[in-house]
């Protein structure tokens, strides 16, 4: 959790808040936003880095009320706690890359205004830093929406103030100011950064075009007010596509088709704009972030196209426990069949469609397997799980037993019961399947793990650690099965995951009907964790720390 440290209202609906996040504050620079998420249902909100206390480990974010999740955040209190707080995301200013001596020939002019005030303020602080003198205008329609003039005004050069009606400082635009400084004062400037409202900054790139003076935007608003869902901050930038999340936030502002990030912005708050653009710009809709491309399971009631084809094969039968017994004596050719969902009650909800075996009918499937000397199925498994020793557990009624048999070589096995592909794996090399059914070895191994959950039964712990520290970056399948293994070797494991989740594509990638994510992944995913594997979530591996500081710093050995 992420402690609220601070909250000051700035003005206009717009707030400060300084929040606790050392690993952020420690690798954040200016122009990196972060993305915050409230709690376990809330919006994942793209917001910029205002400022950042490195020995503290403290972020200040700025944000506007312009939705009701915003409104939400506003009401957090000081001491409240943000569940997520994922960053530094986005590339920093570009002017970071210069050398002091390339920065020392520049004379830079800031120009922003309403929020956009807030992320150019680590920038021209990061410039009085490394002794390099700037300009700043901050722009307002009115004295009263100003913010962050006093902060801006100890660290600029200058500072001028314009608003619109002339309530404070010069009377007009950030525009009438740009040419006040240069057409009339002779100001001479080698490059503009412009942050603030987008109708804003189209102006100024279209003056200092004009006027010859390379010009950087950043197109932070559109993730914000484009409602921060994925394919929002999408972006012509001359002949190409960009993304700002991605590739930004800063571009080229005399590059930038401002007209129709616009357009896009409007369309975006309604669902029929999103579906058009969607329709039109195919497979250039989304930009592929790690943070904020999320595939959706459920939309509106309909499942996603993407996922349709995760449906399993249904083999319809109506047949009660009693009668699939009957099955099994007379024929032990013929698997059990697994009971499932009814179509009609299926068809509305999207809990589980598979039931699984109870006891007597995995008993039943059991007796089936051969205990081959040379089990081939063995062989077909990609971790040489021992089938035949677990299922001889089950047959005989030793459901403990069959589990502990299984946690020695997988991880996961309720998920893997559920979505790995047996047919074509274990289940293809059964002896039995060569005249019948092979044995329903995925049911088998879900029955197993399902009743261990049922039953508080957790994955045996090395009986000693070696003393050993391992980082596994990413918490989905890999990464869990991964940090299992190692736990169970006595080492000491962390799982960084960048995502405020963990399990990776369990978790985003599989719909509910067929891998049940309280039920089924997150106690997984506990079971790791009872190894004694620490998972850290919201850190972004090569942003928030790198591989060099986690062996250097944090003294891991791998």
């Amino acid at each position: 959790m992420f402690k609220i440290l601070k909250k000051e209202y700035l003005a206009n609906n717009i707030w400060l808040m300084d929040i606790e996040a050392p690993r952020v504050a420690k690798t954040c620079q200016p122009g990196q936003f972060v993305i915050v998420k409230m709690d376990e249902k809330g919006e994942r909100i793209p917001l910029t880095v205002c400022d950042y206390d490195r020995e503290k480990g403290i972020v200040t974010i700025v944000f506007q009320t312009v939705g009701a999740s915003t409104e939400e955040m506003a009401e957090y209190e000081e001491g409240e706690s943000f569940m997520d707080f994922v960053g530094p995301l986005g590339c920093p200013s570009e002017l970071l890359g210069m050398t002091e001596e390339e920065l020392k020939k520049e004379t830079l002019l800031f120009v922003c205004g309403g929020v956009g005030t807030a992320p150019v303020y680590p920038q021209v602080k990061w410039m009085k830093q490394h002794g390099i003198d700037v300009d700043v205008i901050i722009g307002a329609r009115t004295k009263d929406i100003l913010i962050m003039e006093e902060p801006m005004r100890e660290i600029a050069a200058n500072l001028y103030i314009a608003t619109d009606d002339g309530s404070y400082g010069f009377k007009g635009n950030a525009c009438d100011q740009i040419n006040e400084l240069v057409k009339n004062q002779g100001k001479e400037y080698t490059r503009v950064i412009a942050i603030g409202p987008m109708i804003m900054m189209k102006f100024v790139a279209l003056l200092t075009k004009e006027l010859n003076i390379p010009t950087i935007v950043s197109m932070n608003p559109i993730m914000v007010d484009g409602t921060g869902m994925c394919g929002a901050c999408r972006l012509q930038v001359g002949d190409e596509i960009k993304f700002a999340c991605v590739d930004g936030p800063e571009f080229d502002g005399h590059l930038v088709d401002f007209d129709q990030a616009m357009q896009r912005q409007r369309m975006y708050k309604t669902e029929e704009g999103r579906a058009i653009l969607r329709r039109k710009e195919g497979d250039t809709h989304h930009g592929g972030c790690g943070n904020c491309n999320q595939p959706k399971q459920i939309e509106k009631g309909r499942l996603s196209d993407k996922l349709v084809c995760a449906l399993p094969d249904i083999r319809e039968s109506k047949k009660s426990s009693a009668e699939m017994r009957l099955i099994m004596e007379v024929d032990v050719l013929k698997r059990v069949p697994v009971r499932e969902q009814e179509p009609e009650v299926r068809a509305a909800n999207f809990e589980e469609v598979c039931l699984g075996y109870d006891k007597e009918e995995a008993m039943a499937e059991a007796v089936r397997c051969l205990q081959c000397k040379n089990p081939q199925c063995v062989k077909g498994c990609p971790v040489n799980i021992d089938i035949p020793g677990f299922i001889k557990e089950i047959a005989e009624g030793n459901t403990a037993e069959a589990y502990q048999v299984i946690s020695r070589y997988s991880a996961l096995p309720a998920v893997c019961g559920r979505v790995c592909p047996q047919e074509s794996q274990c289940e293809a090399k059964c002896i039995r399947g060569i005249k019948g059914d092979a044995v329903s070895i995925g049911k088998l191994e879900r029955f197993a793990a399902d009743t261990a959950r049922e039953e508080g039964i957790k994955p045996q712990k090395a009986e000693s650690l070696n003393g050993k520290k391992v980082a596994v970056i990413g918490s989905g399948p890999a990464g869990l099965t991964c940090a299992g293994d190692l736990a169970k070797l006595g080492y000491d494991v962390t799982i960084f995951e960048a995502l405020h989740k963990a399990g990776g594509v369990l978790s985003y990638g599989i719909p509910e009907f067929r891998l049940p994510k309280t039920k089924v992944v997150d106690a997984e995913i506990d079971n790791v964790k009872s190894l004694g594997v620490k998972i850290e979530t919201n850190v972004v591996i090569g942003k928030a720390t790198t591989i060099d500081e986690l062996l250097d710093e944090e003294g891991f050995d791998a």
